[in-house]
């Protein structure tokens, strides 16, 4: 079995450990959470869900989302500075991959759906009309969140096991 043996290994480990923590919140919005909003009167699944949204930009999420991000983007210098290295591939492959597959989507998939529904009064018939477009399209894009978080998190580890 390989052991951890330099810096490079600990960032990469810490980094799968961020996306598996991305994948599961991801995850819990994609398996039940849009669900159960959806089954509420929409009133108060629109308002459930601006507050969810309020909440989302506050440092937990926003640390652990932007810190992974910050991380892949030293994994993408390392691997440029050291391609002959065994772990190059995997750990690029897995920055790319979080990257435009989480914080991408993210920034221009959810965030702008987010935005959207921000300012809308939940009973108002507006709100209706835009919950019914919110859930299906934001739901969608937080499946390509789960699933890209989720196969950063096995490149990496994948990586971790090179020699």
């Amino acid at each position: 079995m390989r052991r951890m043996n330099d810096w490079v290994d600990g960032l990469t480990l810490a980094t799968a450990l961020g996306c598996g923590l991305m994948a599961g919140v991801w995850f819990a919005f994609s398996a039940f959470v849009m669900q159960a909003l959806e089954r509420l009167p929409t009133a108060q699944g629109v308002a459930a869900m601006q507050s969810i949204n309020r909440t989302a930009v506050l440092p937990p999420l926003m640390i652990a989302l932007f810190g992974v991000a910050l991380a892949c983007l030293g994994l993408i210098g390392w691997s440029a500075l050291n391609w002959s290295d065994a772990r190059a591939i995997w750990v690029l492959a897995a920055a790319v991959v979080y990257l435009i597959g989480t914080v991408g989507v993210t920034i221009a998939g959810n965030v702008p759906l987010n935005d959207a529904l921000a300012p809308l009064a939940p009973h108002s018939e507006a709100a209706a009309r835009e919950w019914a477009h919110f859930l299906d399209s934001w739901t969608v894009w937080n499946h390509v969140r789960t699933v890209t978080s989720l196969v950063a998190a096995g490149l990496l580890t994948a990586g971790l096991l090179q020699d």
